[in-house]
C-alpha cells in the first residue's frame, strides 16, 4: 500500500530562538511539517514551537468578522510607525516594534510581511505594494514619493493626519444620524405593532356597527390584515430584495447610482460633495508636491477619493491632462467641480504654485465639511421628526375618526 505525498505548499506559524538568544515569530511555507522543521534548522535556529497556520476552529469564522482591520487600523499604524522614524529609530527596527506592540492578528501578519520583504532587499514602496489589500494606492504613492525625495518621516506623518481626519468625519456623520435612524427605527415598529394587532381587533366593531371607513382608515387598516396573513409570503419576496439590492449596490453600477442618490440628496449631498472635494484638493496637492506627474497623480487621487462618480470623471480629467489640455480646462463646466475649484486651478497653472492653491481649496471644503458635520443633528432631525409626525398623524386620524363617528352613530 503505497502513501500519497502531499504536494500542496502549507503555511506553518513558528516560534523560535535564534543562538544570539532573540525570539523570532514568523510564517514558513513547506509541503509538511517535517519539511518547515528542516527549513527553519537549516537556518540554525532553535524552534520553540510549530503549528499549522491554515487549521482553523469552527468558530474562527465568526471571530475574523470582528478582527478586520480597517481605516482605524491603518492610522493608528501609521502614527506609530511616523513617531518612530522621527525619533530616528531604524525601518527595521520600527516595523519590529510595531508587530511587538499591534494587538490585531492581520495588521500583525501584514507589518511581518513588509518587515520579511524589506529584509529581502526591496524598498518600502514594494512591500507596502505586495500587502495591497491593507494600503491603497495613495499611500503607496505617497511613500513612494517620498522615497525619491528623502521625507519619509514628513510623509507617513501627513498620512496619519490624514486618516484621522476621515475617521472623524465619518465619525461624526454616524453620530448625527443615529439619533434619526433610532427614530425611524422605532416608529416602524410601532406602525407594525398597530397594523397587525391592534387595528384587526378594532376593525370588527367598525364593521359591525356600519360605520364607513374613509379611504386612507381602509388602506392602513387592509394593510394590517394583509401582514396578518400573508407575512411569510412578505418575508420570502423581501429577504431575497434585500440581498439583491445589497449585492447589487456593492457592484460598479450600484456604487455609482448609490453615489447619485447621495450626492442629489439635500444636506448629505452638500456634505459629501465638500467632503470629495477636499479630498482631491488635499491629495493632488501633496502628489505634485511630492514630484509625481500631474496626470499620473490625478489618477492615482480618484482611487483616493471615495467616491465612483469622482473616479470616473477624474479619470476622463487624466485622459485629457495626458493630451495636453490644462486641468483647470478639463474641470471647467462639470456639475460636480464648483466654479471656484477651476478658478482656484486656473491661478494656480498660470503662477506656478498649483500645489499652493489646491492646498487653500482643501482648507476651505474642510471647513465647510466641519461646519455642516456640526450642525448636522439640527439640519437632519427637524426634517425627520417632521416627516414621522406627519405619518403618526395620518395614522391616528386612521383610527380616531372611525371612532367619532362611530360615537356620533350612537348619538343619533
Amino acid at each position: 500500500m503505497s502513501s500519497k505525498i502531499s504536494t500542496i505548499m502549507a503555511k506553518f506559524k513558528y516560534q523560535a530562538r535564534t543562538k544570539e538568544g532573540e525570539l523570532q515569530v514568523g510564517n514558513v511555507e513547506a509541503f509538511s511539517k517535517e519539511a518547515a522543521v528542516n527549513i527553519l534548522t537549516s537556518h540554525g535556529i532553535f524552534i520553540l514551537s510549530l503549528e499549522n497556520a491554515e487549521e482553523k476552529l469552527w468558530y474562527s469564522k465568526i471571530t475574523s468578522v470582528f478582527k478586520r482591520a480597517g481605516l482605524k487600523d491603518l492610522m493608528i499604524f501609521s502614527r506609530q510607525f511616523a513617531t518612530l522614524l522621527e525619533s530616528k529609530v531604524p525601518l527595521n527596527d520600527a516595523l519590529k516594534n510595531l508587530y511587538k506592540q499591534t494587538r490585531n492578528p492581520i495588521v500583525q501578519e501584514v507589518i511581518f510581511e513588509v518587515a520579511s520583504d524589506i529584509d529581502s532587499g526591496l524598498p518600502l514602496s514594494k512591500a507596502l505594494e505586495r500587502q495591497g489589500h491593507f494600503f491603497s494606492e495613495f499611500y503607496i504613492s505617497m511613500i513612494r514619493s517620498a522615497e525619491i525625495t528623502g521625507r519619509l518621516e514628513e510623509a507617513i506623518n501627513y498620512l496619519a493626519n490624514y486618516l484621522e481626519k476621515q475617521i472623524m468625519w465619518r465619525g461624526k456623520i454616524i453620530n448625527s444620524l443615529i439619533y434619526p435612524a433610532f427614530l425611524i427605527v422605532g416608529f416602524v415598529a410601532v406602525v407594525i405593532l398597530l397594523v397587525t394587532v391592534v387595528l384587526p381587533n378594532i376593525r370588527p366593531v367598525f364593521e359591525e356597527s356600519g360605520v364607513v371607513l374613509p379611504w386612507y382608515s381602509k388602506i392602513i387598516f387592509d394593510l394590517g390584515t394583509f401582514l396578518v396573513t400573508w407575512w411569510w409570503a412578505v418575508l420570502l419576496v423581501l429577504i431575497p430584495l434585500i440581498v439583491i439590492l445589497v449585492e447589487y449596490f456593492r457592484g460598479d453600477e450600484g456604487r455609482i447610482v448609490l453615489d447619485e442618490i447621495i450626492l442629489r440628496t439635500p444636506i448629505l449631498g452638500g456634505l459629501f460633495k465638500g467632503m470629495y472635494l477636499a479630498r482631491f484638493s488635499e491629495s493632488l496637492s501633496i502628489l505634485i508636491k511630492g514630484g509625481i506627474p500631474i496626470a499620473q497623480a490625478i489618477e492615482i487621487t480618484s482611487h483616493s477619493i471615495g467616491s465612483y462618480i469622482y473616479r470616473d470623471i477624474l479619470h476622463g480629467v487624466s485622459e485629457r491632462v495626458r493630451g495636453g489640455e490644462l486641468l483647470s480646462g478639463s474641470l471647467a463646466g462639470n456639475a460636480y467641480f464648483p466654479d471656484l475649484v477651476g478658478q482656484m486651478v486656473g491661478i494656480g497653472e498660470t503662477t506656478g504654485r498649483l500645489d499652493e492653491l489646491l492646498t487653500r481649496v482643501s482648507v476651505y471644503y474642510t471647513r465647510e465639511v466641519e461646519d455642516i458635520t456640526g450642525r448636522l443633528s439640527e439640519l437632519i432631525q427637524p426634517i425627520v421628526i417632521a416627516f414621522v409626525g406627519i405619518f403618526i398623524g395620518v395614522l391616528f386620524a386612521s383610527i380616531l375618526v372611525p371612532i367619532y363617528n362611530l360615537i356620533q352613530g350612537f348619538k343619533i
